[in-house]
C-alpha cells in the first residue's frame, strides 16, 4: 500500500488574494463638454479676431490721465457709497428688529421702497428733483438753489449710496440673528447695556455671516458705478466714451473700460479673500490656504516628485 506524502514545508505561508486591477470610469460626457466649451472659445476669439477691431488704440488710452481720473472717481464713489450703505444698513437693520413698532415699520418701509425701485430710475429722480424743488432750504443752515446744491458727485452718492442702505440691512439682520440669543441673555445677566452687547458681543460674531456677501456687495457696486454716466458725472465709463467720441474708437474704448473694471474687481475679490480669512478663525480647525500657499505647495510637490524620479533612476 503506498502513502502519498505532501512534501510541502509546512511553514510556507498560503498564497494570498490576486490583486485587483481598477479599471477607471471613462467620462465621454466630460470630453463632450470640454471639447464644446473649447469650440465655443475659439469661435468667439476668432469672431473677435476678424472684426474691426484697432486693438492698438486700448494700449494707447490705458493710462491717458482722463481714464485715470475717472479710475479714481470710480474707486471714491464706491467707497463713499459703500460706507454709506454700510452705516445705514447697521442701523436699518437695528431698528428693524426693534421691538418699537414704529420704528421697525419705518424700517422695512424703507427696505420695501429702495429694493422694489431700479438704482437707475433712482438716479434720475433724484438728479431731475429740481423740476420740483426750485430750492432747498434747510432753515439757518443751508439755503440754496436746488441745481447748485444737486451736482452730479451727489446725486450719484444719494442714488448709489441710499440704495445700497437698504441691501445692506437685509445683510446685517440676517448676520445679526445668526448669534444665539443665548449671547445676549449673558451680557445682559452680567449688567451689560443693549448697546454695549450689540458692540462687544453681537457684531464681533455676525462679522463671519455679514463680511461674505458684503465683500460681494462691494463688487457690485464698484460695477454700479457705471450707471451714473446718466447723471453726467465723469467716472470711469463716462470717461471712456467721452474718449470714444473725440478718438473715433468707440467700442475698443469700451472694451478698455471692461478690461479696467475686470482689473478692480480681480484686486478687491483678492481683498474680500482674505478679509473673510480673517473672521473665519475660530469658527474651523483650520483655516483654508491662500493662493500663495497653494502655488507652494503645488511647487514643492513637483519638486519632491523630480527628486524621486532622479534618486530612483
Amino acid at each position: 500500500m503506498t502513502v502519498d506524502i505532501d512534501k510541502t514545508p509546512a511553514d510556507t505561508p498560503p498564497a494570498g488574494p490576486e490583486a485587483i486591477k481598477a479599471i477607471p470610469v471613462r467620462h465621454y460626457g466630460r470630453y463632450v463638454s470640454a471639447f464644446v466649451a473649447l469650440a465655443l472659445l475659439v469661435g468667439i476669439v476668432y469672431a473677435f479676431a476678424q472684426g474691426k477691431i484697432n486693438w492698438g488704440a486700448i494700449p494707447d488710452y490705458f493710462f491717458d490721465d482722463r481714464i485715470l481720473d475717472g479710475v479714481g472717481k470710480t474707486l471714491l464713489l464706491t467707497v463713499l457709497s459703500m460706507a454709506i450703505g454700510i452705516v445705514g444698513g447697521v442701523l436699518l437693520a437695528v431698528m428693524r428688529l426693534s421691538k418699537n413698532p414704529v420704528t421697525s415699520s419705518i424700517a422695512w418701509f424703507y427696505i420695501w421702497f429702495f429694493r422694489g425701485t431700479p438704482v437707475l430710475v433712482q438716479l434720475i429722480v433724484w438728479f431731475n428733483l429740481g423740476l420740483v424743488f426750485e430750492y432747498i432750504n434747510l432753515g439757518p443752515f443751508y439755503k440754496d438753489e436746488w441745481s447748485d446744491f444737486m451736482t452730479p458727485f451727489l446725486t450719484a452718492l444719494l442714488g448709489l449710496g441710499l440704495n445700497e442702505a437698504a441691501y445692506m440691512a437685509e445683510i446685517c439682520r440676517a448676520g445679526l440673528l445668526s448669534v444665539d440669543e443665548g449671547q445676549t441673555e449673558a451680557s445682559h445677566a452680567l449688567g451689560m447695556s443693549h448697546s454695549k452687547t450689540l458692540r462687544r458681543i453681537v457684531i464681533p460674531q455676525a462679522m463671519r455671516v455679514i463680511v461674505p456677501p458684503t465683500g460681494n456687495e462691494v463688487i457690485n457696486m464698484l460695477k454700479t458705478t457705471s450707471l451714473v454716466s446718466v447723471v453726467q458725472y465723469p467716472e470711469l465709463l463716462r470717461a471712456a466714451q467721452d474718449i470714444g467720441q473725440t478718438s473715433g474708437a468707440p467700442a475698443e474704448m469700451l472694451f478698455l473700460a471692461a478690461a479696467w473694471y475686470l482689473l478692480m474687481t480681480s484686486i478687491f475679490s483678492i481683498g474680500q479673500y482674505y478679509l473673510e480669512r480673517y473672521y473665519a478663525r475660530g469658527s474651523s480647525r483650520s483655516l483654508p490656504a491662500t493662493p500663495f500657499q497653494k502655488i507652494k505647495a503645488n511647487l514643492l510637490s513637483l519638486s519632491n516628485r523630480s527628486a524621486s524620479t532622479g534618486g530612483t533612476a
